[in-house]
């Protein structure tokens, strides 16, 4: 199942919900939001700095990821970044797949 790493920035209004629901109450809320999807949540911080949350979460593919992100963003409440996560193990698939590239002016 893909692996995805987001990272989010609340808005004021979303920090507005934040404090009156609590960490608690995000969490079930990016739960619920994830397992109706077919996923699950792996790991998620509060942080603070450049991100105020990050997570990492399975889903079934890259298109439930997509609409996560965009409902999420169409809210107002935070922005995200996201990341695909690959294994040990794609990346050496990756490395002997061969890929016909050349380089700008080669």
């Amino acid at each position: 199942m893909p692996k995805f790493l987001i990272q989010a920035s609340y808005t004021p209004e979303g920090t507005k919900g934040l404090l009156k629901e609590g960490g608690s109450g995000r969490r079930a809320a990016v739960e619920r939001t994830v397992t109706e999807l077919g996923g699950t949540i792996e790991a998620l911080y509060f942080a603070f700095g450049e991100d105020d949350f990050v997570c990492v979460i399975d889903l079934p593919d890259p298109v439930s990821m997509a609409a996560i992100s965009l409902t999420a963003t169409a809210s107002g409440a935070l922005t995200t970044r996201v990341t695909p996560l690959l294994t040990v193990e794609e990346v050496d698939q990756a490395t002997r797949r061969q890929v016909a590239f050349r380089a700008p002016g080669a």
